[in-house]
């Protein structure tokens, strides 16, 4: 049995149906389980992980947890981690690609696992093609305002993320490994605008904003000054140095990363 933690987010989801489809026995982990809707013979249980007691039903008998952290902050992680390591032999996570001195709990919940009697994996994905649905909004009215147009990034498909999340939870090949995972070329910013308008048929426009006034955005949004400044500074570092990518998809899977073209038509839907 493999927990799914974070079942209905984009990358949860896709795990559940290629873990389904690839025969394993799953339980999806959700807050709302009348509002879930996964592939036939899934087990839903209710349960958050801000809440570590409504956790142990959903551990019973599982082998494995994909874990997927909620938000920006994981106040809970330590009583999560513990409470996993008393049912569970291992552990996916999915974590980012982040320094070693990044202020990101990703970093914390990292050390919690390795401290743990838990085989773990972590997937260090770089950037999710998926934070551009944040822009669908504007893209209907035909123009992007944001900060770094000539920022470029290796935008990874949650398709992959949850490949790669797959392989580590279904053997023990990736077990001590942190793949750093990325989409199989560099796209700048403006140029992912320009790849989303042609995918739903209209011409959408960049429109650069000032990186102070992202940062104040991005703070509103996040509750936290520090790491939106430190956001928008990642961001505005990908001008000069774009983001790196990698072959772990390809190689971890057998198949290539799909594209920022071949994202984009998979969710043209969600920007029309």
């Amino acid at each position: 049995m493999i927990l799914v933690t974070g079942a209905t987010g984009n990358v949860g989801r896709q795990a559940v149906s290629q873990l389904v489809a690839a025969g394993a026995q799953v339980r999806a982990l959700v807050r709302n389980p009348a509002k879930a809707a996964f592939p036939e013979g899934v087990e839903v249980v209710k349960g958050d992980l801000t809440d570590p007691s409504s956790l142990a039903p959903a551990l019973e008998g599982v082998e494995k947890v994909f874990l997927i952290w909620p938000g920006f902050a994981a106040e809970t992680a330590a009583k999560v981690v513990d409470l996993v390591a008393e049912h569970a032999r291992g552990i996916v996570y999915l974590s980012a690609n982040l320094p070693e001195d990044s202020t990101m709990f990703h970093k914390d919940v990292e050390r919690l696992i390795q401290a743990s009697p838990l085989e773990w994996t972590f997937l260090r994905p770089g950037g999710f093609a998926a934070n551009t649905l944040g822009w669908a909004e504007q893209v209907r009215g035909g123009s992007v305002r944001w900060v770094y147009g000539a920022g470029a990034r290796s935008l990874i498909h949650e398709a992959d993320i949850a490949a790669v999340a797959v392989k580590a939870l279904l053997s023990d090949e990736l077990v001590g490994q942190a793949p750093v995972l990325s989409g199989p070329a560099t796209v700048t910013q403006a140029e992912q605008v320009r790849i989303i308008g042609a995918a739903v048929g209209r011409e959408v426009r960049w429109e650069e904003m000032p990186p102070e006034e992202a940062v104040a955005e991005m703070a509103a949004m996040w509750g936290d000054p520090d790491l939106a400044r430190e956001a928008v500074e990642a961001w505005g570092e990908f001008v000069t140095a774009p983001e790196k990518v990698t072959d772990a998809v390809e190689r971890l899977t057998g198949r290539p990363a799909r594209s920022f073209e071949e994202w984009a038509a998979d969710h043209a839907a969600d920007f029309r």
